[in-house]
């Protein structure tokens, strides 16, 4: 019995089933994970940003201003051939009543109907257009431009005539076509007058000194002695790439004029004003130039 015994216990011992082992993961471990699916997370979702976002850099508007050539050779003829029209007039019957036709083609309607006693029947005075200058013409609104101009005219009563300047602005409509007409009825206006303003002369300020300033003397008395006359051949041996143009005229040199010399970066800057005598009128010429020489074997005129 006893030996049955130990072999049923052996059996059960043998029967005992195992305990399987589990891993677990730990706390940390949990934790850790967490921050790489956060941390993976982020990097897609900054990727995906960075194809998909607005861009949020600075930007720093610059407007750029577009200078637009404006032809106005139609509207300065269609105003002179006005100008002259409306101007223009004798004291006859028939003269007047050719001048109202003619300023119709210029003017609207309503304007055509305030122009019909401009000039009457019975005016006692002749007109005729010696000179027309156009002093400007600008965009006033879409289409519409102002145009300021002066007339000289000789006026004549009886047996005495009169020379007057007037100015005056219209404003011309222009259509897509190019047609135009006066919208506008010539009203007193000013021409520009002479400006204050005064240019800085320039003064020497001792960069050159005595021995270049005679010798680049010299130079420029001999050059614009022979200048008026020189071939472009000739000049080519003062003047580099065409820096003065060939004038050929029959100047006689006189002298330099307050010649004022600078020196920068191995180049003379210098105002002059040189005194001819023009053989043709007998009058005295004064031209004035700002030049840039410099020197190599010899001195040239290089601007």
């Amino acid at each position: 019995m006893k030996g049955l015994f130990k072999k049923v216990d052996k059996q059960t011992k043998e029967t005992k089933p195992k305990k399987i082992k589990v891993k677990t993961i730990g706390p940390r471990k949990k934790l850790v994970m967490m921050l790489w699916i956060v941390l993976i997370g982020s990097l897609a979702f900054g990727i995906y940003k960075n194809f998909t976002a607005i861009d949020q850099h600075t930007v720093h508007e610059r407007e750029i201003i577009e200078t637009k050539m404006m032809d106005t050779n139609a509207i300065e003829s269609f105003t002179k051939n006005f100008v002259k029209d409306y101007y223009t007039w004798q004291n006859e019957k028939d003269s007047i009543e050719q001048r109202a036709e003619k300023i119709n083609d210029y003017l609207t309607e309503e304007l055509q109907a305030l122009n019909i006693d401009t000039v009457r029947d019975d005016i006692p005075t002749s007109s005729s257009v010696s000179n027309i200058d156009i002093w400007s013409v600008s965009p006033e609104s879409d289409n519409t431009y102002a145009v300021v101009y002066s007339v000289d005219q000789k006026i004549i009563e009886d047996k005495n005539s009169e020379r007057v300047r007037s100015t005056y602005r219209i404003l011309l409509h222009q259509d897509n076509a190019g047609n135009l007409v006066i919208t506008q009825n010539p009203t007193f206006w000013s021409i520009p007058n002479k400006s204050d303003y005064e240019p800085q002369q320039p003064e020497s300020n001792g960069t050159v000194d005595s021995d270049t300033v005679q010798e680049v003397t010299e130079f420029l008395e001999t050059f614009f002695t022979f200048y008026p006359t020189a071939t472009d051949k000739e000049l080519a041996y003062y003047v580099k790439d065409h820096a003065l143009p060939v004038i050929n005229q029959e100047y006689v040199f006189s002298e330099l004029i307050n010649p004022v010399f600078h020196e920068k970066e191995n180049q003379i800057k210098v105002w002059v004003t040189v005194k001819y005598l023009d053989e043709t009128t007998k009058a005295t010429q004064f031209s004035q130039y700002k030049l840039t020489l410099e020197k190599d074997r010899n001195w040239m005129i290089v601007e």
